[in-house]
């Protein structure tokens, strides 16, 4: 009988919502006592969601929805960090979520279900004040690495020891524990870097360590040390690494055109096997018309088939931007799209390798497929995900762990075409049969027995209990 319910709070964007559901049906489908009650904030702009929303809904009859209240008065948008604009909405819904969480708790409870506990996002921790309220244990789920995490430690030990803002050099090298290597201050998190986003961020680092336990989309089996490192830790919360986690059907999105799409994909089936490299960026990831021009022109250079999904600057076409009558000299070994369906590309036999603005996700996503990556990073905490990917667990090849979105920086060319010959090499075993071993591993690691198997049922045991 489902009698033991938990309350998962996620942040409302796609890129956050897909691993918190797809840990929610993990959960339903290891232990049949728990059923889920998401409870989801509207964030304007990101209407989409509802179309995956509803798909979710009716085909897991164990989670059920219920849509928060519209805020009346909206998060101020003279926030400069995104971090800082979420942090504010989050807040500004706490009455609205502690409402919905008070009724659920004092509806009659006829089919003798109980409530756990609350799980929340890592942007809604500040939602701990709910749980406080309700006297419910509250625990965190982080959509990214326990390196991240790792990171946020160092932060609020550090900003207990010295509140004054720390990333003054950005030459300074600092020793966090939890990495085998020091850790440039220039690939840390974008946030840091911005007066209001520096302060969202300590916040959080703070809120990490009154939770009674953080859920992580990571395994063992990915960053050893990293989660060896929590394993040990006794002063902080317990922290569960039970990923990775992702969509492995990747419903389609609303912005894809589906003709366009079975048109990728029979290209693809033509492709020798591991032939096409795949350029992606994320959904946010729009590139100026000059890096466009240098990524167009190490194409060309380099002979490689590819796949390029190309999501130009507001107000510009592919065909403003690519050099003249690129598209005839390069002819059928490449393919330009729009939005691209990343998971059913990365999962192609002819994709052998990526250039990507390391999106936890999308790392995820290539570790599962062992599709070997190019590290090419762009904003949030990408930079911290490349020098993870390329220094500390030497998983990706390096063609850029500093790179930001917004500077002035060209990528050039020839940057471009040595990275996509490096990746493409066959003979480089040394990132390709590192990836294929964790790969495998990661595989493994959610069936049962495996490490994410078993931190998912040591976190069932700690709230739910153990089954009788």
């Amino acid at each position: 009988m489902r009698n033991a319910e938990l309350i998962f709070i996620p942040t409302p964007t796609v890129g956050h919502l897909v691993p918190v559901l797809e840990f929610a049906k993990r959960l339903i489908d290891q232990d049949d006592r728990i059923r889920i009650t998401i409870v989801l904030m509207k964030l304007q702009g990101q209407s989409h969601l509802d179309t995956y929303v509803k798909s979710i809904a009716s085909s897991q009859p164990f989670v059920r929805f219920i849509d928060v209240p519209e805020l009346e008065e909206k998060p101020t948008l003279v926030a400069q960090s995104v971090e800082a604009f979420v942090y504010d909405f989050v807040e500004k819904n706490i009455p609205l979520v502690r409402n919905i969480v008070n009724g659920i708790l004092s509806s009659p409870a006829s089919d003798g279900v109980t409530v756990k506990g609350i799980v929340a996002d890592f942007f809604c921790l500040p939602m701990i004040d709910v749980a406080i309220h309700v006297n419910l244990p509250f625990h965190v789920f982080l959509t990214t690495n326990s390196g991240f995490l790792a990171m946020m430690q160092y932060l609020a030990d550090r900003h207990s020891k010295d509140s004054s803002v720390f990333v003054r050099n950005s030459e300074e090298v600092l020793s966090i524990p939890g990495f085998v290597n020091p850790v440039p201050v220039k690939v840390l998190p974008s946030a840091l870097f911005i007066e209001d986003g520096y302060d969202a961020f300590v916040k959080l680092a703070i809120l990490f360590t009154k939770a009674n336990g953080i859920l992580v989309n990571s395994s063992f089996d990915i960053e050893p040390y990293s989660v060896n490192h929590f394993l040990k830790e006794q002063s902080y919360p317990s922290v569960y690494a039970v990923g990775p986690m992702f969509d492995l059907k990747a419903h389609p999105h609303p912005d894809q055109d589906l003709a366009r799409r079975d048109e990728l994909m029979k290209w693809l089936d033509d492709q020798p096997d591991a032939s096409v490299v795949f350029i992606c960026f994320g959904s946010m990831g729009r590139l100026r018309g000059p890096l466009v021009k240098e990524i167009a022109n190490g194409l060309e250079i380099c002979q490689y088939r590819f796949l390029w999904s190309l999501r130009t600057e507001e107000g510009s076409s592919n065909d403003d931007v690519l050099p003249e009558e690129f598209l005839d000299r390069v002819g059928d070994r490449g393919m330009i799209c729009g939005w691209s369906p990343q998971v059913e590309i990365l999962a192609h036999k002819s994709v052998g390798g990526f250039v990507s603005h390391c999106g936890w996700n999308s790392i995820v996503e290539s570790l599962w497929f062992g599709v070997p990556i190019v590290t090419w990073p762009l904003y949030a905490e990408q930079q911290l995900n490349a020098f993870l990917m390329v220094k500390e667990l030497k998983l990706a090849v390096e063609m850029k762990l500093d790179y930001r979105m917004h500077s002035d920086e060209v990528v050039s060319a020839n940057e471009m075409e040595t990275a996509i010959r490096c990746v493409m090499n066959k003979d480089n075993d040394l990132v390709r049969k590192g990836l294929m071993d964790v790969s495998q591993m990661a595989r493994k690691a959610a069936l049962n027995g495996g490490s994410s198997y078993l931190a998912t049922v040591k976190f069932i045991q700690d709230v739910i209990g153990t089954k009788p």
